[in-house]
């Protein structure tokens, strides 16, 4: 599902819930999920156990000149069920735009996930006139959706 400042995917995977969160909540394994190839590699990032966290990400992408770090700022935590984050330029607040994965148990080894990126927040009049909203296209949330059903299941 896309609007205008959101877009959804879902995709139901072969896993538990407590499989899939295993492996969204350790920021080393997002290089591996992501498919917009932005993430480079974790600069800092311990599991995310709670709200209030921060992880540090290399990045890379025309958008920004090249090379550059996020700070993403843990805002949604319910183990098994939700992660969410708010990423922003390092050392800066974020500008309004998060990440939203929630997962929904369709029984003990199946798990409907929907993968939110929602720049709906975002009201920097001049950060809207440089960067060309979305940045990571809906194909790219389903390649990731694609990459998680292959970490957790081996396949």
């Amino acid at each position: 599902m896309t609007d205008d400042k959101k877009i959804t995917v879902t995709r139901t995977i072969d896993a538990s819930a407590a499989d899939i969160f295993e492996v969204l909540s350790l920021p080393a394994r997002h290089v591996e999920l992501d498919g917009s190839g932005f993430v480079q590699s974790v600069d800092h990032g311990d599991r995310i156990t709670a709200t209030g966290q921060k992880f540090t990400m290399n990045m890379s992408g025309d958008h920004m000149g090249g090379d550059y770090q996020t700070d993403n700022h843990v805002t949604g935590y319910d183990k098994d069920h939700l992660l969410a984050w708010e990423t922003a330029p390092a050392g800066t607040e974020p500008p309004g735009w998060q990440w939203v994965w929630e997962l929904v148990p369709q029984g003990p080894d199946s798990t409907e996930v929907r993968h939110t990126y929602d720049w709906s927040k975002v009201t920097d009049k001049e950060l809207l006139k440089k960067v060309s909203f979305p940045l990571v296209k809906e194909s790219d949330l389903e390649d990731t959706l694609g990459k998680l059903a292959s970490a957790v299941t081996g396949s």
